[in-house]
């Protein structure tokens, strides 16, 4: 069983390296530590980089309803859907139970469920896949590929993704992106950058018509490979969707907090 303090890690984690994104997207993206809540909203398309999340920690059923109403809130104020975000270790165990009652009171709806996940792991050996070769990530038409990997595998539309990445300083310089190449074709992509003290694995994806081949694993590899060579650390940490969670012990990553994603109800 993970400890709490890896729960927390998960959710620093996510506020650390979600306000560089956010504000590499719109230097004036609404960024803002409140109590409880880490606001990291680009309002921008790309809905994954408009995030709120709840940071107490041991949080009881009366202060986790006021701030799923004020997170609430602050999403429909804003212009561009995205999601709240909730780490369910965080969370006292009446208020865990309770979540669902207090979401839908609040009219937000259960978007997907993900899962927290990190290991002492780096170096990991340069990987290799009989069917791809790896690109690293240094233009726009290398960012389109990477946004629009991601649009397909997460039933995004193409420009939602693209409104995302294309332009990035960040994603060429300091981001370690990698594209996965098959036949002239990229078909998967995964990132890892650097944040205060590990690398942060971000934004992996398969094109829908190419899972189960190891295609993920191989290029997460990558990125981690050339993410850990370049800074030299050793601890790595990711949010897994459902879906994706199956490939990161195969790395060495160990499961920590449940997560929730939750959007407005339209």
């Amino acid at each position: 069983m993970p400890d709490l303090a890896e729960s927390i890690e998960s959710m620093e984690q996510l506020a650390v390296v979600w306000r560089a994104m956010v504000l590499d997207r719109d230097a004036g993206a609404d960024v803002r530590d409140l109590p409880g809540l880490a606001v990291r909203w680009a309002d921008c398309r790309f809905a994954f980089w408009n995030c709120v999340t709840l940071t107490d920690v041991g949080a009881d059923t009366e202060l986790v309803e006021q701030r799923v109403s004020q997170a609430a809130g602050i999403m429909r104020s804003k212009k561009h859907p995205g999601f709240l975000w909730v780490f369910e270790d965080l969370l006292e165990e009446g208020a865990l139970a309770g979540l669902a009652a207090m979401a839908e009171r609040a009219g937000l709806e259960h978007a997907f469920p993900g899962i927290g996940m990190a290991g002492d792991l780096l170096p990991v050996p340069d990987p290799a896949h009989p069917d791809l070769t790896f690109v690293r990530v240094r233009t726009d038409e290398h960012l389109r590929a990477f946004a629009d990997i991601n649009s397909r595998a997460y039933g995004f539309p193409l420009e939602d993704g693209r409104d995302g990445l294309i332009g990035s300083s960040l994603w060429k310089d300091r981001v370690h992106a990698y594209l996965g190449v098959r036949d002239g074709v990229p078909v998967t992509c995964a990132a890892t950058v650097e944040a205060e003290g590990r690398l942060f694995v971000v934004l992996v994806a398969t094109d829908p018509d190419l899972e189960r081949r190891g295609y993920g694993e191989a290029v997460t590899r990558k990125a981690l490979h050339e993410g850990a060579r370049a800074t030299g650390l050793t601890r790595a940490t990711l949010h897994a969707t459902a879906a994706g969670a199956p490939v990161y012990p195969r790395i060495g990553f160990r499961p920590n907090s449940p997560m929730r994603f939750y959007g407005l109800k339209e």
